[in-house]
């Protein structure tokens, strides 16, 4: 074999070598990494499946709360409004029973006051009889039996008749 051919040799055998390396380093690739990486891949496609889950289940919640927020604070303005209306119940009631009570009260003293009036205004006309009696007698007893008698029976006459005139 002459140079020439030793050297179409060695370059078609560092072709072939190549091939051959490309070829191992394919296959290698197809039977060891390819499988890690696609198991890498789906382990990863899973967590971010889980993670999707995981932030749809949160954004759930989430409308849950703000729906039972929105609830409560129906409920609490509700609650809120009830009382206003309660207390204002509460006050007209209590202000009407107060008033009540008052006027009867004030009727009450009436009465007494007109009880005490009638009962001072008994006591002072006993009084007045009894001084103009007691003047009457100072008075009859100095003027003698006939004009006694005469003025008692005047007094009687006048006290049966209703009158003082």
């Amino acid at each position: 074999m002459t140079d020439q051919q030793y050297t179409n040799l060695a370059i078609w055998s560092q072709i072939l070598g190549a091939f051959a390396f490309l070829a191992v380093v394919v296959w290698l690739w197809v039977r060891f990494l390819t499988p890690a990486i696609v198991a890498s891949r789906d382990r990863k496609n899973a967590e971010l499946a889980q993670a999707e889950r995981a932030r749809d289940a949160a954004k759930e919640e989430i409308d849950v709360a703000r729906h039972e927020l929105a609830v409560a604070s129906s409920d609490a303005q509700a609650i809120r409004s009830r009382g206003h209306g309660d207390a204002k119940t509460l006050q007209e009631r209590i202000l009407a029973e107060a008033i009540r009570d008052g006027e009867r009260q004030v009727h009450n003293a009436e009465g007494q006051l007109q009880f005490g009036r009638a009962a001072a205004r008994e006591t002072l006309r006993l009084e007045l009889i009894a001084k103009a009696l007691d003047i009457a007698r100072e008075s009859a007893s100095r003027l003698g039996d006939d004009v006694d008698r005469r003025l008692t029976g005047d007094v009687v006459e006048s006290l049966e008749r209703g009158g003082g005139n």
